[in-house]
């Protein structure tokens, strides 16, 4: 009798979803116009498994108008334009006279970035780079508690956890001393809070916004498009940038992943400046509570000239990929050394093509990945796309020390670049990422230095150490690289 109902249920829904199917399929070709091997993984998930793909293409691949949606303009377009273009022809300037800062590789760097994100270079920063959430969230409430005028944070994940309360403690306490706080948190990221989670926040003055709610329209679960930026701005004077979320396992309190290994930095200096830029933005879009440009949110930093930072955003509202244009840009540039920290490792081919070229040409080109996953079609895709590069010479290894969390590419040891950013797809196209790119020797040296000391917690993976895998690992391996550009 059950068999028999199922399979009434089955006869009369497969109609509909192949129906609905169809149309999802011509929306993917004609309408979304995604790359080849995209759409043709959509095409065969939506046919061969019907049901499966239904879900699967409301959950991850709804593309709205993008250039509609994500339109957020700034007061300031035109002036901006004008500081663009006034740097350019600096930089230019100074490529060209080889300067010890912008000669080269990074006099290229730069100049890419002013031009495909307007992301203005900054000469008087001091940075503090961390590589343990306790030394970054202590260092994070010592400067909320000492705020004076405002304090701006926007996190992909807040947890109602030991961590995530005591930020909620210094917010409050701020916010009652007659500080400006503003928290702007993603709507998935940050999803399932207790529903009165922000109400003694809200109770003190603080100001509270949700990126992009997780059920902003019809039947939308919506996965794409998150705020996976991690970003705290205090007084217009000091910026946290990094791959840190706010919660008790960023500190490695969770028996689940041991040591939670990651990377952000401290900038004092103008580059807080441009992160500010970057919240307004966000918060104007997220908020009915505009913010407005004023000087007391913006002015100049009174350090003297020291590191030079870019902070470069992308995301559904940009024209091209400038943080995957910055990695390739990174690649290309290295002479002797690439070395790659991510949790997810789901390249595109531009990317494997500049590693392999990279290895071949005889740079020391290294990726480490976790030892365990968090996202299990991701974590095997990963290995795939890993074992694939080995055989240019790129070496590979898994953090065996707890989980590897930290998104970084230092190159050379002269220029680092730290953030929100994993090395996929969804954070090439999909989500809104923040990264810094470091143009300093003492820096980039630092990241440097801590992923070698992070080598003697790793495993190699050669491809010896592939062969012996067993035939399910490479199963599962293959199938979810298979299924890696629709994760």
């Amino acid at each position: 009798m059950i068999l028999d109902y199922l399979i009434q249920i089955h006869d009369f829904l497969l109609p509909i979803f192949l129906i609905a199917n169809i149309f999802f399929a011509i929306t993917i070709v004609f309408i979304q116009r995604k790359t080849p091997v995209s759409a043709l993984s959509w095409l065969v998930v939506l046919f061969l498994l019907p049901f499966i793909g239904f879900l699967l293409f409301l959950i991850f691949g709804q593309y709205y108008r993008k250039e509609k949606m994500f339109s957020i303009k700034s007061e300031a377009d035109h002036e901006l334009t004008e500081m663009i273009a006034e740097q350019v022809a600096e930089v230019k300037i100074k490529g060209a006279e080889g300067t010890d800062r912008w000669s080269g590789a990074i006099f290229r760097m730069a100049l890419l970035l002013l031009q495909n994100n307007q992301a203005l270079i900054t000469l008087n920063n001091q940075v503090k780079p961390y590589f343990d959430g306790k030394a970054k969230f202590a260092d994070l409430i010592d400067a909320i508690n000492g705020a004076h005028d405002h304090v701006h944070m926007e996190y992909f994940i807040l947890k109602d956890d030991g961590l995530g309360r005591d930020i909620m403690n210094a917010l409050t306490w701020k916010a009652r001393e007659g500080v400006e706080v503003r928290l702007l948190v993603d709507g998935v990221g940050s999803g399932g809070l207790p529903r009165h989670f922000y109400d003694e926040f809200i109770a003190a003055g603080g100001k509270h916004a949700v990126f992009f709610p997780s059920m902003i329209s019809y039947f939308n679960f919506r996965i794409n498009y998150r705020n996976h930026r991690k970003i705290a701005v205090i007084d217009g004077e000091i910026a946290f940038i990094g791959g840190f979320n706010i919660g008790d396992d960023y500190l490695g309190l969770d028996k689940r992943w041991g040591y939670w290994r990651d990377a952000a930095v401290r900038i004092i200096g103008n580059g807080a400046v441009i992160a500010q830029i970057r919240f307004f933005l966000d918060w104007n879009y997220a908020s009915k509570d505009k913010l407005v440009v004023n000087d007391r949110y913006f002015h100049e930093s009174p350090h003297t000239d020291a590191s030079a930072i870019q902070v470069v955003s992308g995301g559904p509202d940009t024209r091209w990929n400038p943080i995957k244009e910055a990695y390739l840009k990174m690649i290309s540039s290295a002479v002797e050394t690439v070395y790659i920290q991510s949790p997810y490792f789901i390249p595109d081919e531009s990317i494997i093509d500049a590693l392999r070229i990279a290895a071949l040409s005889g740079i020391d080109v290294r990726i480490m990945i976790p030892c365990r996953p968090d996202h299990m079609f991701v974590y095997w895709a990963s290995h795939s796309y890993v074992e694939q590069l080995l055989d240019s010479g790129v070496r590979a290894y898994t953090y065996d020390n707890g989980f590897l969390h930290a998104k970084t590419i230092v190159i050379d040891g002269n220029v680092a670049s730290v953030g929100s950013a994993n090395w996929d797809v969804r954070s090439f196209r999909l989500n809104f990422e923040t990264n810094a790119i470091i143009y300093d020797k003492r820096v980039a040296g630092e990241f440097m230095r801590a992923f070698q000391d992070d080598l003697s917690s790793c495993t190699e993976l050669t491809p010896e150490w592939y062969a012996g895998r067993s035939h399910f690992f490479k199963v599962r391996s293959s199938v979810s690289r298979l299924f890696s550009p629709i994760l």
